[in-house]
């Protein structure tokens, strides 16, 4: 590994910036697996940042164990190494420009998503790093292209799509199921509520949260952790995505109510830690959207709540809960 922190901005590196897939493409790749019936295999990239040539001149100091044929001598790097900080960009760069020439269509709207297609197949690959989601119509090309990225950066071969970026994903015949049952254990225990009793929602109807709710809640960083990790479950629980946003309000400075309230979100988990986003076989192609809002339903801002979400057919694969930037 490299001293990335000694890199000096404008002369070691400029552009760091490297685009990582969407979770709502995620979902609507899912989707669309399932209606039309796809293939999906997963792939991973070892040592992925080793893979990308520097386009900037990057010196340093011979590695410990390695004798130099003249003192004072070091290394210029043509690759990148790991904790570069352009390494995540020289890799994906990389990537996209074998992808490329191969014929794939790099998406407008997710750059990390390309797509091929010829009369007699469907391909799409979707990037998250070093992991890789492949779909399509033919298995055929599926092996053809696995061999190509494996003699190109050395790849690992994992199969049929069961575990992406913490998702588990089940494919039936039926449909396609997407939830995150270990993650939401692992929470319960970090809560210390694995034996708690389950709350029937996940908020007090009769409760309006506000910044003045009682005594400052002493541990700031176990209410952060917790509220962290309840908004990374809303990748597959759209369910508890309003209640997320509104304790995520008061990450700066939460008090005894707000961590009262974050565990009935955790106590509410308990009812069906496996619950998740299921995408039917049977479903249409036609786009639903449906959107709503309060007047001024911030007690500390009156600012409003909005909502909305979208489905394709009845497979749900985009939703949000935010405020409105502006108050009444």
């Amino acid at each position: 590994m490299a001293q990335g922190f000694t890199q000096t901005e404008g002369l070691d590196y400029f552009e760091t910036f490297s685009p990582v897939a969407k979770l709502s493409t995620v979902r609507v790749l899912l989707a669309l697996a399932s209606i039309h019936g796809w293939h999906l295999h997963q792939l991973d990239v070892n040592n992925v940042f080793l893979h990308g040539d520097l386009n900037e001149s990057f010196y340093m100091r011979i590695p410990q164990g390695v004798i130099s044929p003249k003192s004072g001598q070091v290394c210029k790097l043509r690759k990148s190494l790991y904790s570069l900080k352009q390494a995540s960009r020289q890799w994906f760069e990389k990537l996209t420009k074998f992808l490329l020439t191969r014929g794939f269509t790099q998406a407008t709207s997710d750059h990390t998503l390309f797509i091929k297609s010829t009369s007699t197949s469907f391909i799409v690959i979707l990037v998250y790093v070093d992991d890789i989601i492949l779909g399509g119509t033919s298995l055929d090309v599926f092996d053809y292209l696995k061999a190509a990225l494996h003699k190109a950066f050395c790849i690992k071969n994992l199969g049929h799509l069961k575990f992406f970026l913490g998702l588990d994903v089940a494919c039936t015949f039926k449909g396609i199921s997407l939830f995150q049952w270990k993650y939401c254990l692992e929470l319960l225990e970090d809560a210390g509520l694995s034996s708690c009793k389950p709350a029937s929602t996940p908020l007090d109807p009769s409760m309006r949260l506000s910044q003045d709710g009682g005594p400052s809640f002493t541990d700031i960083a176990a209410y952060r952790r917790l509220v962290g990790k309840l908004l990374y479950l809303t990748t597959t629980r759209p369910d508890i995505a309003f209640s997320t946003q509104q304790l995520s309000q008061f990450m700066l400075s939460p008090n005894e109510t707000h961590y009262k309230a974050v565990l009935r979100v955790i106590r509410y988990l308990k009812r069906s830690p496996g619950r998740g986003l299921f995408f039917p076989q049977s479903a249409d192609l036609q786009i639903f959207g449906f959107s709503d809002a309060d007047w001024g339903g911030c007690v500390d801002t009156r600012r409003s709540i909005s909502g909305y979400c979208f489905f394709i057919g009845s497979s749900l694969v985009s939703w949000k809960s935010k405020k409105q930037s502006i108050g009444h």
